[in-house]
């Protein structure tokens, strides 16, 4: 499949606010560098002179300088821990890590439901044998294929506007055929296929290897499920490529650290109050717990999937209501509001 290149604008602008006046220092043409940051010339007829230069204006390599176009660009899914944490990397390949019973394959399903609202084609690649708790993850994708040759004439079928979105189980991955389906697909296919691989029998938590190289990784949390506080992915531990090379926002990324912060410490304190009570606790160090308790509860969701049974109507978030909410909590704007007002909302 062949992929264009791009230059990263958002390094670019944010290590070097005068690009003009730099770039002119070092002997570059403002137009050209202009025209290129633009995409009005096409990185292929640059000259290697003038992007090594670029390299050394930002201080970055050529890898961080040019980047794949459709591996910087993110799926928003109305999913407040997704989109935050761990952004889901179109054309790439998100991981979930899992034992049985923490809600992955609710999740699977509900990101079929959620795809598909994006016009996303889904397929789910499974093996062609029972699975329990899969049934949801069937009905809300498009197909059920069990083997690379199914699969690519249900791609022959897909309309050339719709992305394509294929959950595959790891097994699958274990036994070879996805690398062999990858590499056809390279060859026949232009568009990006992105990737979700789940793990039905929970060993991939206990395997060094996972999954191999992966775009995004969502990491499952047993307290939180045990707590019933889904979907159950632990937000600390969870992430993704896009959070490299400063592909984000600015504030993205500042929420992002500041709320990792906040959990980390809130989870130490977690244990302390358990342990001693409340009482223990400094005043500082109470703040922060209850921040931490009333951030943890904030980015529990009700699915849209599973309307029939919690009797909670599904919401979608988006990222810019996610990063101003959890700031809100962050900055003592919502220390007001009960921790269970927090459980199972869209937005503050």
């Amino acid at each position: 499949m062949d992929r264009s290149f791009k230059l990263n604008t958002h390094l670019l602008k944010k290590r070097v606010p005068n690009l003009t006046v730099a770039a002119k220092n070092e002997g570059l043409r403002p137009a050209t560098v202009s025209n290129l940051t633009t995409g009005k010339i096409p990185i292929g007829r640059a000259e290697v002179r003038t992007l090594v230069a670029l390299s050394k204006i930002a201080d970055c390599t050529l890898d961080e300088l040019l980047i794949f176009e459709d591996e910087t660009e993110k799926i928003e899914t109305g999913i407040k821990t997704i989109d935050l944490f761990a952004p889901f990397v179109r054309g790439g390949t998100a991981g979930l890590v899992a034992q049985p019973g923490m809600g992955q394959l609710v999740l699977l399903a509900e990101l079929f439901y959620r795809m598909r609202r994006l016009n996303f084609y889904t397929i789910l690649f499974m093996p062609n044998e029972a699975i329990q708790g899969i049934d949801d993850a069937t009905s809300n994708a498009d197909c059920f294929c069990s083997n690379v040759d199914d699969i690519l004439r249900q791609i022959e079928t897909v309309n050339a506007e719709q992305d394509i979105l294929i959950g595959v189980d790891r097994s699958i991955l274990l036994s070879g055929d996805l690398n062999e389906f990858k590499e056809r697909m390279n060859n026949e296919v232009d568009d990006p296929i992105t990737y979700l691989i789940v793990d039905t029998t929970g060993q991939a938590v206990d395997d060094d290897s996972l999954y191999g190289p992966l775009e995004s990784l969502w990491s499952f949390d047993m307290d939180l499920a045990t707590r019933n506080m889904f979907p159950a992915i632990n937000p600390v531990n969870s992430t993704s490529t896009l959070l490299e090379n400063e592909y984000l926002e600015a504030s993205h990324v500042n929420s992002i650290r500041a709320a990792k912060k906040l959990l980390r410490r809130y989870r130490e304190l977690a244990f302390l109050v358990d342990r001693f009570g409340e009482t223990k606790l400094a005043d500082r160090d109470r703040v922060t717990y209850h921040r931490g308790l009333r951030l943890e509860a904030f980015f529990t969701q009700p699915f849209y999937i599973t309307e029939p049974f919690t009797k909670k109507t599904g919401v979608w978030v988006s990222l810019q209501d996610t990063i101003k909410d959890v700031q809100s909590i962050m900055d003592g704007k919502a220390d007001q509001l009960a921790v269970d007002e927090l459980m199972y909302r869209g937005g503050i």
